[in-house]
């Protein structure tokens, strides 16, 4: 008797704390449905502090740490350039920080110091008239573990379908909500000066790679005319493919095995897109502007979730 009063103990308990993780996991968010629209930003102009980051995405959690420790008032903010699905891991870029303003107020020239004090630099986003966007509820740290996993797989979906222009993704950590926002205009001025740097750097490797490949080609030309009454002629297409094979964008790794574009940032994923001025739009936006119905349903991961202290905003 004893015996089975014992394992109905254990199995209460064991019941007990399964409905407290799935109660956990459903204030946390798991069962929040994903909402995908396109229509008006959320925020308004913005400047930001900081600190640029290459390498995975996993490893961004002491940024948002560091910028949150200076100022925990502060919203935080991430920018990601790279789809970790494309691009290896150690090759994707980020930047994370903190919003120091908004609209037209300015930074305080203090808040300024004190954040480059700590090494973070000031940038400024403009704000877009068209945006991709997307919430999801922020109320513990496993948020944002759900939020990487469904919400970016959901705004790939409706991207890809609309054939958007939409990039980089940016991440604003603001109270109880997380906000997903990828421009669909004035995209280049959300890249920061380190981001336009490596990419400068990478044109200029694979020209140099491009012009040493062009030289060789024409070596082994000339040598083989010696050898041969034969005449050889290089194809047309010849410079392009040694263009895609040396370039340090390209990557198999592509969201759909029939897809085989050579693809780095999302700038270049999207290149091909269309603008929201294509969008047929229904609906009306945050601030009355129009907006298309959600509608998006996840494919799979993005990245590793970052940690942003949630007490200390």
């Amino acid at each position: 008797m004893s015996d089975l009063l014992l394992l109905g103990l254990i199995g209460g308990l064991t019941l007990l704390l399964l409905l407290t993780l799935l109660a956990f996991a459903g204030y946390s968010g798991l069962l929040t449905g994903v909402a995908v629209s396109a229509g008006s930003p959320l925020i308004r102009n913005i400047t930001v502090a900081y600190k640029f980051h290459v390498g995975p995405y996993g490893n961004t959690g002491q940024l948002f740490t560091e910028s949150c420790s200076i100022s925990p008032e502060l919203r935080s903010i991430a920018v990601y350039y790279d789809h970790p699905h494309m691009v290896p891991p150690e090759k994707c870029r980020c930047a994370v920080g903190s919003i120091l303003s908004e609209g037209e107020v300015s930074p305080s020239p203090e808040l300024i110091q004190l954040y480059q004090k700590f090494g973070f630099k000031i940038f400024s986003f403009p704000a877009p008239s068209h945006v991709v966007t997307a919430t999801f509820p922020y109320t513990t740290s496993l948020s944002i573990w759900l939020a990487t996993r469904r919400v970016h797989p959901a705004l790939d979906t409706y991207i890809k379908e609309r054939k958007l222009c939409a990039h980089p993704r940016l991440e604003i950590y603001q109270q109880d909500q997380i906000h997903f926002m990828c421009p669909l205009a004035r995209q280049g001025d959300f890249y920061v000066p380190e981001v336009k740097e490596t990419e400068r750097k990478c044109r200029g490797l694979v020209e140099a790679s491009n012009a040493q490949v062009d030289g060789t080609g024409i070596e082994g030309a000339d040598t083989m005319s010696d050898m041969s009454s034969v005449s050889l002629e290089v194809g047309p297409g010849s410079r392009e493919t040694s263009a895609i094979t040396l370039s340090p964008g390209a990557s198999s790794r592509g969201w759909d095995d029939g897809d085989n574009r050579s693809e780095h940032s999302y700038s270049e994923s999207g290149a091909s897109g269309s603008s929201f001025e294509e969008l047929d739009l229904e609906g009306e936006g945050p601030l009355g502007e129009p907006r298309l119905g959600p509608e998006a349903k996840p494919l799979g991961l993005f990245r590793e979730p970052t940690t942003p202290e949630k007490d200390e905003e």
